[in-house]
């Protein structure tokens, strides 16, 4: 009896391959992902090219809104609604969903020996025996800027955090421009484009992120804390009503050119190459002072994994081995510039945007989300208390002091390291 559900849908294709599969053809699969902004992209240029070598498979791509996806997500799939593909989102969610049987093991893809542990370690179970998606790409933080609005202004880019504020302050005085575009209506932007985003300076990326989960560290702690205090002196530079400000209110006031900086995730480079009317740049979250050693959240973003209740197992297979190869990184590297593959296949980038976010690995020390592994398994969630504590502390409803401690409360509740 083979109880190896990978190499049952292997064998299954196999056969299907070998007996001229004519009812096979015209197989629709159709894939959940949360990266609605990508629409276009899968449309016109990853869609065709797999049919274009897989006749008889056709792919829908059908995003939700990236906040509501955990939850329609998750109703699908006990509903038996969710589509044949799934886009996976790093550690905790996605290893929810394989402990509850929705996600089957692709360890055992020819094409999963061209990713390290590393790439793997978002959706493999902690032991790391199973993976259980595919990895597609990782994202980078750090901050988008108008070059057009620096030069008018006459601001450098800054390198450490007071030159940081000079700047915000004088294109605040100067007028023409919002300093920065953010709003906090949407919540995870503060957390996300905020203090996961200049974090990593404080409490030194991986080291510190490790911390907390051995339990070494609190929230408490002065690493922990002193981002929050960095995120309450942005209040000032996001522009009138940023607290009714929605993510795409944000992303339209960078595009139209009527904000200078933008604190971004990568992902959101080739929708603003369509849109901007202005040479865009970009620099890592500033240094504390001269001569600190800089980090990035490099994080792992996306990856694709396949419904253990698909209705075809052998077609959705034959996408995620496809998902391994050079040519899938390539195309989606460069189709989606600021989505940067995971796999060890050489790829090069052809958009100068991203390829300065790529340039920091270089320069910058990578981790990931703090909140992301094993932290926000427990109520409260540590992720989802983020971003409302990120909220509170940018608009002043609460102090960094109060917020920290509040996030450890909560953590310590259900997180025995952290009792």
């Amino acid at each position: 009896m083979n109880h190896d559900p990978l190499k049952r849908v292997l064998l299954a294709a196999t056969f299907a391959l070998a007996a001229g599969s004519a009812h096979a053809a015209d197989v629709t699969l159709t894939i959940e992902s949360w990266r609605n902004d990508d629409l276009p992209i899968w449309q016109e240029k990853i869609i065709p090219a797999f049919e274009a070598k897989n006749p008889g498979i056709k792919l829908k791509f059908t995003p939700s809104a990236p906040p509501e996806y955990n939850a329609v997500l998750n109703s699908k799939l006990d509903a038996g609604s969710a589509g044949d593909l799934i886009a996976c989102r790093p550690f905790d969610a996605s290893l929810s969903l394989y402990s509850k049987g929705h996600l089957v093991p692709v360890q055992g893809l020819a094409g999963m020996k061209d990713f390290s542990a590393v790439a793997k370690s978002g959706w493999s179970t902690d032991d790391g025996a199973v993976t259980y998606c595919v990895p597609v790409a990782s994202v980078i933080h750090g901050f988008l800027y108008n070059k057009d609005a620096f030069a008018k202004v006459g601001v450098e880019v800054p390198k450490t955090e007071a030159e940081f504020f000079a700047a915000l302050e004088k294109i605040k005085k100067d007028g023409t421009y919002i300093p920065m575009a953010m709003g906090t209506n949407d919540q995870w932007e503060a957390a996300t484009m905020g203090y996961n985003n200049i974090g990593p300076n404080y409490w030194k990326g991986e080291e510190g992120r490790l911390a907390l989960i051995k339990g070494t560290q609190k929230l408490t702690d002065e690493p922990w804390v002193a981002p929050y205090r960095q995120l309450a002196k942005w209040k000032p530079y996001l522009g009138d009503g940023f607290e009714a400000q929605t993510y795409p209110d944000s992303q339209n006031l960078f595009t139209l050119g009527r904000a200078a900086i933008y604190p971004a995730g990568s992902w959101d480079i080739s929708g603003f190459n369509t849109q901007a009317q202005f040479k865009m740049g970009a620099f890592y979250p500033p240094v504390q002072k001269a001569g600190d050693e800089c980090y990035i959240s490099d994080h792992t973003d996306i990856a694709i994994g396949m419904n253990a209740k698909t209705k075809n197992p052998e077609a959705a297979m034959k996408f995620l081995n496809w998902v391994t190869t050079a040519e899938f990184a390539d195309l989606y590297a460069n189709a989606l510039p600021g989505f940067f593959s995971l796999s060890d296949h050489k790829i090069t980038m052809k958009d100068p945007v991203a390829q300065e976010f790529l340039s920091w690995r270089g320069k910058c020390k990578s981790t990931i989300r703090s909140t992301y592994q094993i932290l926000s398994r427990g109520t409260p969630n540590l992720e989802n208390e983020t971003w409302n504590a990120s909220v509170n502390v940018i608009k002043g409803t609460e102090t960094p002091e109060a917020a920290g401690a509040r996030l450890q409360k909560g953590l310590a509740s259900w997180y025995k390291p952290q009792q």
